[in-house]
C-alpha cells in the first residue's frame, strides 16, 4: 500500500508551498549525509516527482512516483535507482545526468520512506518547467546558505549572476562559462534574454556537474553543451577550438595548485603563477573570445593591483591589447561564501564604433578604442542579514545603464562612480585597475540629501568625543572592580 498523507499537511500545488515542504524534506537528511551529496539526492527526488506530475519528460511506468512510493521501505532504495535508469534510457538530454545514490544503504531505509512521503505531498500537476525551476534554484541557494564556503563551488548569488547578464545581454549565438557550477549563469541568460543561445560549459566537479546537467534539462535547455563529462578546465580543455559570443564566469578566486603547463599557448600574455589562476582564467576566457566577443569574469580584487609573480606584467599586456572594456568594484558581504573582496573584469574583442551586422547589436555604438570605463559600485547593495548583501533591480539597473551609455553616444562620467580613462591614463597609474583610482570623490551638489562637509566634521567629532567620555567611564569602572578584588 501506498504511505498515507500526513495528518495537517495539505496537499500543494505551487509557489511558496512547494518550496518549503520540499526544504522540509532536505532538512530531514541533515547529518546522515555529506553536504554535499544530500543536495543531489533532494534535488534528485524532487526532479523524479516532478515529471512523474508534470509529464514534461517521459517517465515509464515502473518510473511513475505513485508505483515507486507504494514499494515497501526496505525495497525503495533500489527501486528509485532503477526508476532514474528507465527514465534515463527513455530520454536521451537526460543520459547520465540523474543520480542513482539511493539503493547503497546511505540512508536508512525508514528516514527514505519519511523523505518520499515529504515530497510526495508536494503535487507538480498542471505546472510548467518553470515552477520546477524556481523549486531548484531555491534550493540551489538554500544549500548555499547552509554549506557555507564550500557553496562556492557550484552557486554564484543571484543578483551577480543577473548584473553581468544584463551588461553583456547575451541576446543570440554561442554562451561559454569554462567554470560554470550549477549552470546559473546560462539559466539567467536563458531567462532575461530568450532561448536564442547554444550554451558551452565545464565543471570540474561531479556532482556539481551533474547539478547543471539537470537545471538545464529543467529550464528547456540542452544539457549536452556542458559535455559528457566533468574535467578540469586547465588539464582537459573540453570545447577546443570554441570561440564563444559571450563568456560569463566566476571563477575559484585565487586558486593555487592548479594544472600548468608552461608551453600552453593559452598564455599568450605571460605565464600565470602556480600560486594563484586568476590570470589563467583570465587568459584563458580571451582565448575563447569570438571576432566580436564580450565576457564578464568575477575575480578578487587583487587581481587589479597584483604585481607577484608576473601579475602586473600581464595585467598590462591585457590592457595594452585593448581587451579590458570595463572595471566595477562591487560591494563587500556580496559573497556569503568568501569575506574577499570581488570585481568584475569585462572584456571586449571589438570596443569599435557600431557595423551594421544585420542583427542590430551594434546599432548606435561609439568608439571606445583606447579607453576604459571605470565603475565604484562599492556604496551600493541591501543588507538582507547581518552577513549578507545583495545588489536590487536599480543596482543593476544603474551599473548596466552607465556601461551602455558609454558604448552609446550619451555616456557623462559621474564622480565617485564611474569615470571613462584613455589607457595612458591607466597606463599613469602603472596599470592598476582599481576604479577608485579614477572615479574620484562624489559631488555634494548631485546629491541634495548630502550632508554638508562642516556639518560631518562637528558631528564625527562630537561622536568622536563621546567614544572618548565613555572609555574614560569605562576604565574607571573596571578600576573600581579591580581595587575591590584587591582589599
Amino acid at each position: 500500500m501506498p504511505p498515507r498523507r500526513r495528518a495537517g499537511l495539505p496537499e500543494v500545488s505551487g509557489g511558496k508551498g512547494i518550496q518549503d515542504i520540499l526544504w522540509k524534506a532536505a532538512n530531514r537528511l541533515r547529518g546522515t549525509m555529506d553536504a554535499a551529496q544530500y543536495k543531489e539526492f533532494v534535488l534528485g527526488l524532487v526532479f523524479l516527482k516532478f515529471v512523474s506530475d508534470a509529464g514534461v519528460f517521459w517517465v515509464p511506468a515502473e518510473a511513475r512516483w505513485d508505483r515507486l512510493a507504494s514499494h515497501p521501505a526496505e525495497e525503495l532504495g533500489q527501486r528509485l535507482d532503477d526508476a532514474m535508469d528507465a527514465i534515463m534510457r527513455e530520454n536521451r538530454a537526460l543520459g547520465g545526468v540523474l543520480p542513482k545514490i539511493f539503493g547503497g544503504g546511505v540512508v536508512e531505509p525508514a528516514t527514505l520512506r519519511e523523505l518520499v512521503t515529504l515530497i510526495g505531498d508536494a503535487r507538480f500537476a498542471g505546472a510548467g518547467q518553470d515552477v520546477l525551476g524556481e523549486v531548484y534554484e531555491y534550493f540551489l541557494e538554500k544549500f548555499a546558505r547552509a554549506e557555507g564556503k564550500r557553496a562556492g563551488e557550484f552557486y554564484t548569488p543571484a543578483s551577480v549572476v543577473k548584473l553581468l547578464v544584463e551588461v553583456l545581454e547575451p541576446f543570440h549565438g554561442k554562451v561559454y562559462d569554462p567554470c560554470c557550477g550549477s549552470g546559473g549563469m546560462f539559466v539567467q541568460a536563458a531567462r532575461t534574454h530568450g532561448r536564442d543561445i547554444a550554451v558551452f560549459g565545464q565543471e570540474g566537479n561531479e556532482r556539481t556537474w551533474r547539478l547543471a546537467k539537470m537545471n538545464l534539462a529543467i529550464h528547456g535547455m540542452d544539457p549536452a553543451g556542458i559535455g559528457d563529462r566533468w574535467a578540469d578546465t586547465f588539464a582537459d580543455d573540453r570545447h577546443p577550438g570554441l570561440l564563444a559570443d559571450f563568456i560569463m564566469a566566476n571563477p575559484p578566486f585565487n586558486m593555487s595548485g592548479w594544472a600548468r603547463r608552461d608551453d600552453d599557448p593559452r598564455w599568450r600574455y605571460g605565464l600565470p603563477p602556480r600560486g594563484n589562476a586568476n590570470f589563467a582564467w583570465l587568459q584563458h576566457m580571451v582565448a575563447k573570445l569570438g571576432e566580436r566577443g564580450t565576457a564578464g569574469v568575477v575575480l578578487s580584487n587583487g587581481s587589479m593591483s597584483s604585481k607577484l609573480s608576473g601579475e602586473g606584467e600581464i595585467r598590462r599586456r591585457l590592457v595594452e591589447d585593448d581587451l579590458v572594456a570595463c572595471m566595477v568594484a562591487l560591494p563587500g558581504n556580496l559573497f556569503r561564501t568568501t569575506a574577499i573582496p570581488a570585481c568584475l573584469w569585462f572584456l571586449s574583442r571589438d570596443k569599435g564604433e557600431g557595423r551594421d551586422k544585420g542583427d542590430g547589436r551594434d546599432k548606435g555604438k561609439v568608439d571606445r578604442r583606447g579607453q576604459i570605463l571605470f565603475i565604484d559600485a562599492r556604496g551600493l547593495g541591501t543588507m538582507v542579514d547581518r552577513t549578507e548583501r545583495v545588489l536590487t533591480d536599480g543596482d543593476i539597473a544603474r551599473i548596466a545603464h552607465s556601461y551602455h551609455a558609454w558604448r552609446g553616444p550619451s555616456y557623462a562620467d559621474v564622480p565617485g562612480f564611474c569615470f571613462s580613462a584613455s589607457l595612458e591614463q591607466v597606463a599613469a597609474n602603472d596599470h592598476v585597475l582599481n576604479p577608485g583610482r579614477y572615479v574620484g570623490a562624489a559631488s555634494a551638489a548631485e546629491d541634495p540629501d548630502a550632508e554638508p562637509a562642516a556639518d560631518r566634521i562637528a558631528r564625527l567629532t562630537k561622536e568622536l568625543f563621546a567614544q572618548f567620555d565613555e572609555s574614560a567611564r569605562l576604565e574607571a569602572a573596571v578600576r573600581e572592580q579591580l581595587g575591590k578584588l584587591d582589599a
